[in-house]
Parts: structure tokens; sequence; C-alpha cells
């Protein structure tokens, strides 16, 4: 274990927030206030949130489990203030549909409040009522790690070491997959939950074809796919990239499946790995803080604090910029310069 694992920053991280006043009481026994921290919140109390209001870009560095630093690009808060995790709400609407959000608080350097802010899990609409019932502070740490966790869909084929195609959901810890940068590896632990298909949580369709792949590839948002560049048709200025799936959405070939529910699996190897699904070289589930809370405690334990592989920020570098893949055709772009 290395002390460039334990000093290395880790990256930013970006969230889309509304400011907690953008939320305000229209029924109840708050009537009027805005959202605030748990301790301050009633069940049952009806919210709105406001026309016109508009999500903000809240960047930061995670520190602990539940405890940040906001991060010198953020759009939301003051660069370098705390910024910690309260706890998870339950909203429902009219129509009896819930919507779960996170609310994360941030302090000055006396630990006096100078914002707080509302993650929604799922979109949610000006002047729509939306009662509280549920305020859960224990939860809140594991729902935002699942947030963060890249996953693939039940369904997606794995390229195993003897190159057969074999469906995630019938791997098994131990199974030797093939990785792109250190041959046959062994999995070392398989997550596995169910959750409603929106927002966040909305997995996301590549069709098959749009980056040489034989059958559509369905991933959890926020996974990066490895693309190797034989020409530079992005303009990255490198050949190795890792591009956020998201930032491919094209509304043809990249599309958001949303609605209903969707069983997503994480596959964990020793290190962070980039592995073939569907026959696209994509990442295999990154340990950090963030995300740690979501194995098994004794597991967690095990593997302590610093995990090497993963601590050490491997494949760091290669995250293509948003900027670049605003493009209607940055799939398309990257299927040429893969192949070219």
């Amino acid at each position: 274990m290395s002390d460039t694992a334990h000093s290395r920053p880790t990256p930013a991280q970006s969230l889309p927030v509304y400011k907690a006043e953008w939320l305000t009481v229209t029924d109840g026994a708050n009537l009027d206030d805005p959202l605030s921290f748990g301790d301050e919140l009633i069940l049952d109390d009806v919210y709105e949130l406001g026309f016109g209001a508009a999500q903000v870009r809240l960047s930061f560095h995670a520190e602990t489990a539940n405890t940040f630093r906001l991060a010198e690009d953020t759009e939301a808060g003051t660069a370098g203030a705390g910024l910690h995790l309260d706890c998870a709400l339950t909203f429902m609407s009219p129509d009896g549909q819930t919507t779960d959000a996170l609310v994360m608080v941030e302090v000055d350097s006396t630990g006096d409040i100078n914002d707080i802010y509302v993650l929604p899990l799922a979109g949610i609409s000006s002047k729509v009522p939306y009662q509280l019932v549920g305020v859960d502070r224990a939860g809140a740490v594991q729902k935002f790690a699942q947030v963060a966790c890249v996953s693939f869909t039940r369904g997606t084929h794995i390229t195993m070491a003897s190159g057969e195609q074999r469906l995630i959901e019938q791997l098994c810890v131990g199974d030797k997959v093939l990785t792109r940068d250190d041959g046959p590896k062994a999995v070392r632990w398989i997550g596995q939950s169910t959750v409603r298909a929106v927002g966040d949580f909305a997995p996301i369709c590549i069709k098959a074809g749009t980056l040489n792949n034989d059958n559509d590839l369905i991933v959890s948002p926020d996974h990066r796919l490895f693309i190797y560049q034989r020409s530079d048709e992005l303009g990255a200025g490198r050949a190795e990239l890792l591009v956020k799936v998201r930032h491919l959405l094209n509304g043809e070939t990249v599309t958001v499946q949303d609605g209903g529910f969707v069983d997503y699996l994480q596959l964990l190897f020793d290190s962070h790995q980039i592995i073939y699904a569907e026959g696209i070289a994509a990442e295999s589930m990154l340990i950090d803080t963030r995300t740690k809370p979501v194995l098994p405690t004794d597991l967690s334990e095990a593997l302590g604090d610093v995990i090497p592989g993963h601590s050490d920020l491997p494949h760091a570098g290669m995250d293509v910029q948003e900027t670049l893949l605003n493009r209607p055709d940055a799939a398309e772009l990257l299927r040429r310069a893969s192949t070219r």
C-alpha cells in the first residue's frame, strides 16, 4: 500500500440540485417555510417546487461517505465550504407515486449552515403538491452511494476469460472475466438491486450497432465506456478515452429508458477494470468513499479504508470533457474513431 493512494485527492463529482428555498410548504404545520434539514421537518407537510425553479450544479470532493468539500468549479455554494449528507426524504404526489430525495447541508468553518440543497432521485415538477411521508437518516448514505455505482442491467452479456458470452446474472464470485488491461481476473463481489427506473436511476440504452455492439447495452447513466480512438475524431488530443453514457444521449441510438423498475448489477474486482459488455469496453465498479457503503459490512471491513487498484485512481486522466460530447453525432464520431 503506497502513500500515493492516501495523498492523491479524489476527483470532483457533480450533482444537479435544487436550493431548498425553492421548495416551500403550502399545507401543513410549517406553512410557508422552505424545506430544511431533517430535525426541522414534519411528516405530512405538503411541499411545492416554485415556478421557474432550476437545478444548479453542486460540485464537490468526497472526504468520507457523508462529508464533502465543495470544489472550485461548483456553481452552487462556496468553494472550500463543508458539505454533509443530512437525510433521505420520501414524498408522495397526488397520483400515489413516491419520489425520493436527498438533503445536503453546506456549512461554514464554524459549522453554521450556509445553505441547504435537495437532490431529487426522480423528476419533480413545479406547482405539484408533494406530501412528505418519510424522513430517513440511517439509510441516506447507502442511497447516495447507490446513485454513484456504475451498474449493468439484467440480461447483459459479459465476455469471460474463455471468450464465452455469459449473462451477468449467471456470474458467480470467483468466475474469471476478460479485462482489457490485466487479462483474466476473478470477480470479487456481485451487487444487485431493483430500483424504480426514474431520474438518476433510469438506465440508458445504447442500441445495437451504435458503438459496434451486436446487442443493445443498457447501463446506469454515469457508467463510463472505454473508447480507443484510431483517429482523433472527437478532438480530445489522445487515443484512450472514458466517456459517460449520459453524455452520449441523442434521443435515437442512445436513449433513456424511463419508467417501471430496473434490475441493476455491479461487478467488483480487486482493482478497477475495463471489461467487455455486449462487446463494448466498459468500466467495472470503482470503490471510493462515496460508493463503499453499498458493500456488505464484512467485505467493507476486510478491504479496509484504502484499496490498492481502486484508491490510486486507476484510469485517471482518460475522462472526456462533456463539452466535447455536446453534439448529437458524438456516438457516431466515437464509433468511427474506434474503427478507422
